[in-house]
């Protein structure tokens, strides 16, 4: 019998890998064919050499993109957090071809059921896993989900891919941009484009940096946007273009890693920290309040550039001399820088209401110090990129 030259070429390559299985010290010779990026068993054969794909973990916690619908078109009945991230991985096509993807199940919930004392056990299981993988996906629901990525941002401590993602629509109805998320966060992450990039969040073909991407609509599967930036770049297909690279990912090697190392510190140790919301003749009640129930650190969501009702003003003045709560003063429009300084008070620069909290909070967890933490703020929290002089 004639072999034809691809079946004779095929049955060789597979005789070549049980001979070297048997004899280590038998190298195989490289082979010239059709064949010369197929996938084998997590490998990539190439004519000249084998390449093991990168390894990513994805670390599920719950949320829309884990739930389970009523039927195939009820978008919106369906309970979050249901399916198993091992099952969605399985069902996922052609995942051999862009990384071996291993999971872990953190959690099964919605995203804004958990503490910040279990997002501190999160970032050190991201922490411990990219000792051995090359990059992590964590899954997570979209309601709080630019939150959870800003506290990853500015936790861990490996400048290795971190892309966190969701859906809008769960796993099991029709048109539901689940899948396509997963995938697409894997490819990103094994990629390795986003290296000292910090976590960065990818859903419908998009991804933007931790600390400027929100959430901008309840329901639209395009609802995370970068305000007046822009996002970093977007993934079409095979494609993945990188257009902007934020502040973090220029900072040196030495000085990458924020102060906020969560080993040096036990989970209980994290400062409450809480949000006041202004609005016309707000009156005095949100931010007393908030002090005598504990607050170490109060965010306002100011109006225009940063502004507050007397009332309010009134109350911040007498928390800071009485009490030393700090205030970090943000806009509540939705994008623009606030510069706004005082006895107490710290500029949010353009963070959110909702990210200034997550950086007051680790900032008065590790440093009571107004200059000390007003200092974070200029640097990590502003985030401005330096142009060195030629």
């Amino acid at each position: 019998m004639v072999l034809s030259k691809s079946i004779w070429l095929k049955t060789a390559f597979v005789a070549g890998l049980a001979l070297t299985s048997l004899f280590p010290t038998v190298s195989m010779l490289p082979i010239s064919s059709s064949y010369a990026a197929e996938v084998v068993q997590g490998t990539i054969v190439s004519p000249t050499t084998v390449t093991k794909l990168p390894k990513v973990q994805v670390i599920a916690t719950g949320g829309t993109i884990a739930g389970q619908s009523v039927d195939e078109t009820s978008f919106q009945n369906y309970k979050a957090g249901t399916l198993l991230m091992e099952d969605m991985v399985k069902a996922l096509p052609n995942k051999d071809q862009i990384a071996d993807v291993s999971t872990f199940q953190f959690g099964n919930k919605g995203s804004g059921s958990y503490t910040m004392q279990q997002l501190y056990d999160l970032s050190l299981k991201v922490d411990e896993v990219l000792e051995t993988q090359d990059g992590v996906v964590v899954t997570t629901g979209t309601d709080t989900m630019e939150e959870i990525a800003y506290f990853l941002d500015l936790t861990v401590r490996s400048p290795k891919p971190v892309v966190i993602t969701g859906s809008m629509r769960p796993w099991t109805v029709i048109g539901s941009d689940a899948q396509a998320n997963l995938y697409n966060a894997i490819k990103l992450a094994a990629s390795g484009k986003t290296k000292y990039f910090g976590t960065v969040l990818m859903l419908n073909d998009e991804f933007h940096a931790a600390r400027e991407v929100t959430k901008t609509n309840g329901n639209r599967t395009d609802t995370f946007e970068t305000p007046k930036l822009g996002m970093l770049g977007y993934i079409d297909e095979k494609n993945i273009r990188l257009y902007r690279a934020n502040a973090r990912s220029l900072m040196s090697t030495d000085t990458w890693a924020t102060p906020f190392d969560l080993k040096k510190i036990p989970s209980t140790s994290l400062a409450k920290v809480e949000i006041a919301y202004a609005y016309q003749d707000a009156g005095a009640g949100a931010i007393t309040g908030l002090v005598e129930e504990g607050a170490k650190g109060i965010v306002t969501a100011g109006t225009g550039s940063g502004g507050v009702s007397k009332a309010m003003g009134d109350a911040r003045t007498k928390a800071f001399k009485e009490k030393g709560i700090i205030f970090v003063a943000t806009t509540r429009t939705g994008s623009g820088s606030n510069y706004s300084t005082g006895d107490g008070i710290i500029a949010g620069d353009n963070l959110n209401a909702a990210h200034a909290r997550v950086l007051l909070l680790l900032s008065l967890s590790f440093s009571s110090d107004f200059n000390t933490i007003k200092g974070w703020f200029d640097t990590y929290g502003s985030a401005q990129i330096v142009i060195p002089e030629k």
